[in-house]
């Protein structure tokens, strides 16, 4: 079962994957500093703030072209995010804790073992109201829209469900993913970027995964005005 909502926008430490915490203090100071200095290369415009969930927790799940749609995101949502991101970010001392105390969650895509040790982390931000961004194409993918990748979404569903109490299906036992379109335009300096966010999708059991995915995508392509892969003539 797949639930639409027409409307639903905060934060401070938690656990995270490496064992650090995220810092209220470093994730706003950098993103004070990252404002200044995209400022001077993009001029930012975001549209559909009202779809973002007054309450946590929900799951941003935006477009990936380039490594830019990472900060841009965070300038454009008002709550603090946590991200996940591929283990290899994380991989020197400095990057490790730099990157944990912004919020990030590294995911091991090789080893199954470490990605359930991060799952759990995850679950930790979920019940703690957070606000999670997954990118669901995984890497990057310029000019169209990738396959979503369903497998945390699919965990994050089977969680979902089994936290219930009893059967009932009210859009308020459900975790709202919204899906985010970034798209560039021009060249040079003061770029245009335009994000759209989307309307909250909901899901209900871990059988929903592939279809919401699939809407998901489906989306982030309509958001960020790209085809979706092998649409191309």
């Amino acid at each position: 079962m797949i639930l639409e909502e027409n409307e639903r926008g905060i934060s401070g430490e938690m656990n995270i994957g490496s064992g650090k915490r995220r810092n209220s203090f470093v994730y706003g100071f950098t993103k004070a500093i990252a404002a200044v200095i995209f400022r001077l290369c993009y001029h930012l415009r975001v549209q559909g703030v009202e779809n973002i969930p007054g309450n946590g927790p929900a799951i941003i799940l935006p477009k990936h072209q380039y490594w830019t749609d990472i900060p841009i995101v965070s300038l454009a949502l008002r709550p603090q995010l946590s991200y996940v991101a591929k283990a290899e970010l994380f991989g020197t001392p400095f990057t490790k804790t730099f990157f944990s105390l912004l919020g990030g969650i590294p995911i091991d895509r090789e080893k199954t073992t470490k990605t359930k040790d991060s799952f759990w982390q995850l679950l930790q931000l979920l019940r703690r109201k957070e606000y999670l961004v997954i990118f669901p194409e995984g890497t990057y993918y310029p000019g169209e829209v990738g396959k979503g990748k369903s497998r945390l979404i699919q965990m994050i569903l089977r969680w979902q469900y089994h936290r219930r109490s009893d059967n009932t299906h009210t859009i308020e036992d459900h975790i709202p993913f919204v899906p985010l379109g970034i798209h560039y335009r021009g060249k040079g300096l003061r770029k245009m970027v335009t994000v759209k966010i989307g309307r909250p999708i909901f899901g209900d059991g871990e059988a929903d995964a592939p279809q919401l995915m699939n809407q998901i995508m489906a989306s982030i392509a309509r958001l960020s005005d790209l085809p979706r892969e092998g649409a191309r003539i």
